[in-house]
C-alpha cells in the first residue's frame, strides 16, 4: 500500500482517486471544490487542507488539473518545495506539450522522477478503471508509475520522454474530433436520403466507414445503447474538453509546422458549438448543430 497525494478531484480525478482507494492505497486528497473533496472522502480518501499538505510524506503524487498554467503553479509552488526525495510525480492532466516538458525538467532538476500521463476514456472509463494512459517519461519512472496507473486504467502505453504523453493525447483527440464530425455528417446525410439509422449503422459498423465514433459513441439515438445520444447528450466527454484538446492540437501544429486543415476546421466548428451554450454537453451533441437544431 502506497501513500498517494491526489490533487484535482473533478469529473475525472474523483473516480480515479476512488479507484486508488479500492486498490488499497492511502489517498490524501485535495481540491479547491469542497463538494469534490467531500465526494472523494465519501469514497475513502483522506481530506487535507492544501496541496502542499497533501504531498508531505507522500510516496507518489498524482495531479489532474485543468490547464498547463495550473500544473505549473501547483508543482512549482506546492509540490516540489514540499515532497520528499524519491517521490514519484504523475501528472494526468491534459495540457500543452511545452508545459509538460517544463514541469518535467524542473522536477528533474530537483532530483525527482516524473511522468506525464494524460488519459483517454472519459468519465465512464475513469469510473470503471478502464482508462488508457499515454505516458511520457524515462524507463525507470514509467516502471514505477505503471502499477499505480493500472489501478485506474486498462491500457498503459509508454509513448516516449516527458511530454510525449501529451503529444499522443492531442493527436488522438484531434482524430476523434474530426471523425465525430464525419460520422455526424454521414448519418445526417443518410437521414435526408431516407435511410433508417439502424440500417445505416449495420452497414457502416461492418464496412470501411467503421471507427470508434461509430461503434462506441454513435451520435444518433438507437443503435448504440451506451451512446450519450440516448441520454440527451449528457456528457461523458464535454464539448468544452474537446475544444480544449483541439486548440492544444492546433497550438502544437503551429509550433511544429504540421499541416492539420481538418483539425483546424474541427476546432472552428466546436468553438461555434461551445459558444452557442453547449460546452457542458457531450461533444457528440455537435450533430444537433450540424442538423440545424
Amino acid at each position: 500500500m502506497a501513500k498517494i497525494a491526489f490533487i484535482g478531484l473533478g469529473n475525472m480525478g474523483g473516480p480515479m482517486a476512488a479507484n486508488l482507494v479500492k486498490g488499497q492505497h492511502q489517498v490524501m486528497a485535495f481540491d479547491l471544490s469542497a463538494a469534490a473533496l467531500d465526494a472523494a472522502v465519501a469514497k475513502g480518501a483522506k481530506k487535507v487542507a492544501s496541496a502542499a499538505e497533501a504531498v508531505k510524506g507522500a510516496e507518489i503524487v498524482v495531479t489532474m488539473l485543468p490547464a498547463g498554467k495550473h500544473v505549473r503553479e501547483v508543482y512549482e509552488k506546492d509540490v516540489l518545495p514540499n515532497v520528499a526525495k524519491g517521490t514519484l510525480l504523475i501528472d494526468c492532466s491534459t495540457i500543452d506539450v511545452d508545459s509538460a516538458r517544463h514541469v518535467g525538467q524542473v522536477a528533474q532538476q530537483a532530483g525527482l522522477e516524473m511522468v506525464d500521463a494524460p488519459v483517454s476514456g472519459g468519465v465512464g472509463g475513469a469510473t470503471a478503471g478502464t482508462l488508457t494512459f499515454m505516458v511520457g517519461g524515462g524507463d525507470a519512472a514509467f516502471a514505477k508509475a505503471r502499477p499505480i496507473l493500472e489501478k485506474m486504467g486498462k491500457n498503459i502505453v509508454h509513448t516516449g520522454a516527458v511530454g510525449a504523453g501529451q503529444a499522443a493525447k492531442i493527436c488522438n483527440n484531434m482524430i476523434l474530433g474530426v471523425t465525430m464530425l464525419a460520422v455526424s455528417e454521414g448519418f445526417l446525410l443518410g437521414k435526408r436520403l431516407g435511410l433508417d439509422a439502424q440500417k445505416l449503422f449495420d452497414v457502416v459498423s461492418t464496412s470501411s466507414g467503421s471507427c470508434w465514433a461509430v461503434n462506441n459513441y454513435l451520435p444518433v439515438p438507437g443503435p448504440v445503447p451506451t451512446s450519450p445520444a440516448n441520454r440527451d447528450y449528457q456528457a461523458g466527454f464535454t464539448a468544452d474538453n474537446m475544444l480544449k484538446d483541439l486548440k492544444l492540437a492546433q497550438q502544437a501544429a503551429q509550433a511544429s509546422g504540421a499541416s492539420t486543415p481538418m483539425g483546424a476546421e474541427a476546432a472552428q466548428l466546436f468553438n461555434l458549438f461551445v459558444n452557442s451554450g453547449n460546452g457542458a454537453k457531450d461533444f457528440s451533441g455537435i450533430i444537433r448543430m450540424l442538423d440545424g437544431k
